[in-house]
């Protein structure tokens, strides 16, 4: 057993800046956990934490029931891949693998056979008496897998292993690591970026965001029922389309969307019971955000004539031929204004069939997939919208799906709150309230002198403000 429980683990630098709040996350064995966001959300900072090469500001880290805090990253029997690789330039591949067995005065018999094992599992044993140069980005990258697997650790981490390689190589290669994951029937903790990576290869995928966590969830569960806007954008490509001051309206018993571009859609029964506190949106124009995925968004005659209530007029502005897909870039307001890259509020993304018939400039009919429409309150972000019986509940996810994240007004606070002023940041504040109090002393007397010039004018003799008026004139 390999399991991880991370218990409100909290990261502050020297510098007083906060990158990990409150982390909390229980990893079953065997699992393969990936934690995505975009850069500095504290995914590598947690990662790096959990190998003991970042020290825990608080909160607690037990591996298999023990806890780690103070445990030295030697002794916590875990496996890290870099980004860079990290190998030995001067020794050969078979010494690099070898060389961590070697530390810990692993028999020579052993180390070859775990050394020939993995490099055979990992399809690199014609490469074992060349160096790093003489191989490709992915052979590599192998090789440092490969000093990994042959420790057996209990816990694999991996960060970003696959951002120097090219996409076609990247492909293969999260493949290929989700293979090794069946085969080895380890834990794994992989970081990312890239939310495609994360889809393909993760069992439960943590995002995250200026340091705390948004959603924990299985990868078809992050795409169907995001927990709120940031997680609905993140997750998908091309990313979900938002219509930002959206209401919801009634007419004759039925539920409505209106939207940019004077748009409006009729919500299925299905979607509309699933609303949280329907009467604080409804006929209250309560502001709410509406997205739709771009493949949600149909062209084909057969869907728009089944769904009469849910079509949109659009200007065609861009066109983008993929072979099996075609993406189209459409302007909604078409009548009420010019396609703009300042304020895209009203455009949107569609995905339709590669055999679809379209022309720049185009006014063409679209029809969205109403059942699978998202709402976000605008001003909290998080869904209105419950979940659903489809709703996929796993028991390792049994906590995490119950997680409800901050909002971003709660972050700003958590933020500000925990940020502490360095010696720099002390001095450059003083500064600055040292120039405020110059500027004002600096208006209230340009404001006396003014005050008096004046006093000055309105006692002075009729005649001689008459004479100096005269002079002036001459």
């Amino acid at each position: 057993m390999s399991g991880l429980l991370l218990k409100g683990i909290n990261k502050v630098y020297p510098s007083g800046v906060q990158a990990v709040f409150d982390f909390c996350l229980d990893i079953r064995d065997k699992e393969f956990i990936v934690l995505v966001g975009p850069s500095g959300c504290g995914k590598s900072t947690t990662l790096r934490m959990i190998a003991g090469l970042e020290e825990i500001t608080s909160g607690e880290l037990y591996i298999d029931g023990r806890l780690v805090n103070d445990v030295v990253p030697k002794d916590r029997d875990i496996a890290m891949v870099f980004q860079n690789y990290a190998l030995y330039p001067h020794m050969t591949v078979y010494d690099n693998m070898a060389f961590g067995l070697k530390l810990r005065k692993v028999p020579k018999e052993i180390i070859d056979q775990k050394v020939k094992a993995a490099a055979e599992i990992l399809g690199i044993t014609d490469y074992l008496s060349r160096k790093p140069k003489a191989l490709s980005g992915g052979q590599r990258q192998r090789v440092a897998l490969g000093r990994t697997i042959v420790r057996e650790p209990k816990v694999f981490l991996l960060d970003e292993p696959l951002s120097n390689l090219d996409a076609k190589l990247r492909a293969s290669m999260r493949t290929e690591i989700s293979k090794l994951h069946a085969r080895l029937a380890t834990t794994f903790i992989y970081v990312t970026h890239d939310q495609v990576e994360a889809m393909t290869m993760g069992t439960r995928i943590v995002v995250m965001k200026d340091g705390f966590m948004q959603q924990v969830d299985t990868p078809q569960n992050l795409y169907d029922y995001p927990v709120n806007l940031f997680v609905a954008g993140f997750i998908g490509t091309p990313q979900m389309n938002f219509f930002r001051d959206s209401v919801l309206t009634s007419d004759a018993g039925k539920i409505y969307v209106e939207f940019v571009g004077g748009n409006k859609i009729l919500l299925p029964k299905s979607v509309a019971t699933r609303i949280k506190n329907i009467n604080e949106y409804l006929d209250t124009g309560k502001k709410i955000t509406l997205g739709v995925r771009p493949e949600d968004i149909h062209q084909d005659q057969m869907f728009i004539s089944n769904s009469p209530d849910t079509i949109v007029n659009a200007r065609v502005e861009v066109i983008e031929k993929l072979g099996a897909e075609t993406q189209i870039y459409c302007e909604l307001d078409h009548e009420g204004k010019e396609s703009s890259v300042i304020d895209n509020s009203t455009q949107m993304i569609a995905k339709i069939s590669s055999r679809a018939v379209v022309a720049l400039h185009d006014i063409i009919e679209l029809a969205f997939d109403a059942y699978h429409i998202h709402m976000f309150d605008a001003e909290t972000e998080a869904t209105i919208l419950e979940r659903d019986e489809n709703y996929e509940v796993i028991e390792e996810n049994a906590e995490g799906s119950a997680f409800v994240p901050p909002t971003p007004q709660e972050m700003r606070v958590l933020i500000d709150a925990a940020r502490s002023e360095t010696k720099e940041m002390k001095a450059f504040r003083r500064k600055e309230e040292r120039r405020a109090r110059a500027a004002e002393r600096a208006a209230a007397k340009a404001a006396l002198s003014e005050e008096t010039v004046e006093e000055v004018a309105e006692d002075a003799p009729v005649e001689e403000v008459e004479t100096e008026e005269k002079n002036d004139n001459e």
